[in-house]
């Protein structure tokens, strides 16, 4: 692959094996390793997250750095969150290699993503990520409370999980993903990817998943407490929220009243109830 006015070269198939049998790498189900060894599907993910010169990408999983690259062509700065120690110490090197313009603009923090505390440099504007599929809803989560700084973002994830995360209330995917992101973002689909795009390939197909950030609900009550009514509507979702919130209100009498006072049918389902339902009922059921 020749270098161009473009800016870094990206990683395809050959490249991405020749670095796998450098590092004598063996991508793992346990850690949800599954590399893009396609330019075309990581410039598409680069585009339909609407970056741009301004932005600063926090980007988790990176792997063996094929949408780093691509990220760089495009963002003022990019932080990678990689756990894998052996990946993360390879990747500096990756892009002095393929993007050697743009190393100075990238650093990697080498991190559970799901326990990570802090993102180093400028606050981050954007998180773009090929997330690892097996935790990518704890993950999303997690860094959308973290780093109230991110505006917008893209994430692949595992299709039925994207169709969930972007799910309305009264669908039937809709449940615990739905109802959390949108606390913090309006979120929709923006695509499907294939399987051919990946070494090794999945056995799941894969989802694009746009947000933009949206100011949190005001509320009298924490946000975990809202969570807590979310859950527990959702652990048994074909039943009335009278009969699985009578936990948290301590009986289904004390549940009945505070969903009239949220005015919220007590028998309605969590399914048919948006955030800002949520938030009434955690309200009233607040001593």
């Amino acid at each position: 692959m020749s270098e161009t006015s473009a800016g870094p070269r990206l990683l395809g198939p050959a490249e991405v094996r020749h670095l796998a049998a450098e590092l004598d790498l063996r991508p793992t189900k346990q850690r949800g390793q599954n590399f893009v060894i396609d330019p075309n599907t990581v410039r598409r993910i680069v585009r339909e997250s609407a970056v741009g010169p301004d932005d600063v990408v926090v980007e988790v999983g990176p792997g063996l750095g094929s949408l780093t690259l691509a990220l760089l062509e495009v963002v003022q700065r990019v932080v990678a969150v990689e756990v894998d120690e052996v990946l993360a110490t390879r990747l500096p090197q990756t892009i002095g290699e393929y993007a050697p313009g743009q190393a100075d603009r990238f650093e990697v923090v080498r991190a559970d993503a799901l326990r990570v505390e802090e993102i180093p440099g400028p606050p981050p504007t954007a998180l773009v990520a090929n997330l690892p599929y097996n935790v990518s809803v704890p993950v999303l989560l997690h860094l959308m409370q973290l780093l109230p700084s991110l505006r917008h973002g893209l994430v692949m994830v595992q299709s039925e999980v994207a169709d969930r995360l972007a799910a309305a209330p009264g669908s039937k995917v809709y449940g615990v993903p739905s109802v959390k992101a949108a606390w913090y973002a309006d979120v929709r689909r923006a695509g499907a990817i294939g399987r051919n795009v990946f070494w090794p390939a999945p056995n799941v197909d894969s989802g694009l998943v746009a947000w933009t950030h949206r100011e949190p609900p005001s509320t009298s009550v924490s946000r975990e407490r809202v969570f807590a009514v979310i859950d527990a509507a959702f652990a048994q979702r074909r039943k009335a929220l009278r009969g699985v919130l009578k936990g948290l209100a301590g009986s289904g009498e004390a549940a009945e009243a505070a969903l009239t006072r949220a005015g919220i049918d007590p028998l309605a389902r969590g399914e048919s109830l948006a955030i800002d339902d949520f938030v009434r009922i955690a309200e009233a059921l607040a001593p």
